[in-house]
């Protein structure tokens, strides 16, 4: 057994007061996204964990790339028969979740999940390379495969047949849409005193206020 007790660090990179946030908590995530771009440490600043009750009725979370962000929620893309696709479609509230620890920061959205446009998953999968484009359309995503092989194969055939031609979207493929209910945003502190302050959509539009205790 590996006794992880003594594992401790001390936060102390910045605080978050209520004189210092933005009314709408798109736009204070907007600000917090830009500043960990800007400070750096992380590879991946659009890297989340998405969290879907299964059809299994577990809980899963894993990590998905976050796409679009704008006044509407959070975008990003998957296959709609992957085993995530079905959960989310049928159990449409998730959780998102993103942890820059180059500032210490976390933050936390509740939402409601729901398919894109298709005028918006047309254009992002002709934006993507073809390599990627191709892989969307091999890839049974979730599904029992024999072996590498078999993926291998099939995207030696299709790099084939569409040598020339424009890859079409798969229909069973394209963006998913989560529209925040509550976000919460969490800067680390010294003693493990956090601040952590969310916002909860009210039914009029606008969002309610509130520091939570760490």
């Amino acid at each position: 057994m590996t006794d992880l007790s003594n594992y401790r660090k001390s936060y102390e990179k910045s605080e978050l007061l209520e004189s210092m946030i933005d009314e709408n908590p798109l736009m204070q995530f907007k600000k917090w996204f830009h500043e960990t771009e800007e400070f750096g440490g992380v590879e991946e600043v659009n890297a989340m964990t998405l969290s879907t009750l299964g059809l299994d009725g577990f809980p899963k979370s894993r990590i998905v790339l976050l796409k679009k962000y704008d006044e509407n929620g959070f975008t990003f893309v998957t296959n709609y028969d992957s085993e995530k696709g079905k959960a989310l479609l049928q159990n449409p509230q998730v959780c998102l979740s993103f942890f820059w620890h180059s500032l210490e920061r976390q933050v936390i959205i509740k939402g409601i999940a729901e398919k894109q446009s298709e005028a918006y998953s047309d254009g992002y999968f002709h934006s993507r390379p073809k390599g990627s484009q191709l892989g969307a359309v091999v890839s049974p995503q979730s599904e029992v495969i024999p072996n590498r092989e078999f993926l291998d194969t099939k995207l030696k055939e299709l790099e084939k047949k569409f040598a020339n031609t424009e890859v079409n979207r798969p229909p069973n493929w394209g963006g998913i849409l989560v529209k925040p209910v509550s976000i919460e945003f969490w800067q680390g502190r010294p003693n493990r005193l956090h601040d952590r302050i969310k916002y909860t959509l009210k039914p009029d539009g606008d969002w309610f206020i509130e520091r939570l205790a760490p």
